[in-house]
């Protein structure tokens, strides 16, 4: 019976492996691609000490499901080291195949630092430990763009945890505002748009006079992404007046601002 209770475990882990990957095959708008969880081996993360009721108690919920990931993968490795060491080359095997099956199961980050923080930060202050942090995840960055798709994605998810412990880690920092920016880059380059669009929001609210032009970028995703068209228009409005811009994209702003303007006439 126990072999048998055994068995059936491991034909359910597998199903449920096909299936989590045929969801992960998917390539719709906000995927959650970018909330993957880059180091499986790590689990814990520390939170802000302020953070609203509701909040806080999705925080206690991840970070304690969090705990029963780590729990569990850490239970199939003393297996796996148990088998190896008693010889028994049939349930070491068992245990190496339930760990790849977790490792091949998407997890993600369910709290989006940029969220959690809240619109209420200023970018003020050099801190060195920061702008290790924001240097170190760049050069990340810059390595994930010369590799192939798997991992380069990969490589980008340590990049986005890089720039979000800025945020968390760090709040006062002059460097959270380039930090949100990059975050909302790469979350928009894995279709995380409702998550992209919080971090450039974050970007021109932590540092009203960003170099960045998040603005646009927050205006070009609920235009083209999210098709909130009227939220769209009025930070493009904003951008012309707030954002350093080049020359093609002030110009496809005032194109796209008339055109807006236009339909919204003829629908009022």
């Amino acid at each position: 019976m126990r072999k048998e209770a055994i068995m059936a475990r491991l034909i359910l882990t597998a199903n449920l492996l096909a299936l989590m990957i045929s969801l992960y095959g998917c390539t719709e708008s906000n995927s959650g691609r970018g909330q993957l969880v880059a180091d499986k081996t790590r689990r814990a993360t520390d939170r802000h000490a302020v953070i609203e009721a509701a909040q806080d108690k999705e925080v206690d919920i991840v970070e304690n499901m969090s705990l029963h990931r780590r729990a569990y993968r850490q239970s199939l490795e003393a297996l796996i080291k148990h088998y190896r060491t008693t010889g028994d080359y049939m349930k070491r095997e068992w245990a190496q195949k339930e760990l790849a099956a977790l490792d091949a199961i998407p997890q993600y980050n369910y709290i989006i630092e940029a969220s959690v923080a809240g619109p209420d930060l200023t970018a003020s202050e050099e801190i060195p430990e920061a702008d290790d942090l924001y240097y170190g995840a760049q050069v990340i960055e810059d390595e994930a763009r010369k590799l192939v798709f798997i991992k380069s994605s990969e490589k980008l998810r340590i990049a986005l945890d890089r720039y979000n412990q800025i945020i968390r880690q760090y709040p006062t920092s002059d460097k959270i505002d380039d930090a949100a920016f990059m975050a909302g880059k790469i979350c928009e380059e894995f279709k995380d748009y409702s998550i992209a669009l919080i971090y450039y929001q974050r970007t021109y609210q932590w540092n009203t006079e960003t170099i960045y032009p998040a603005r646009y970028k927050a205006a070009r995703v609920l235009d083209d992404k999210l098709h909130r068209r009227n939220e769209a228009l009025e930070l493009y409005s904003q951008a012309l007046k707030y954002d350093m811009l080049n020359a093609s994209q002030r110009e496809f702003i005032q194109e796209r601002v008339a055109e807006l303007s236009a339909s919204k006439g003829v629908t009022d």
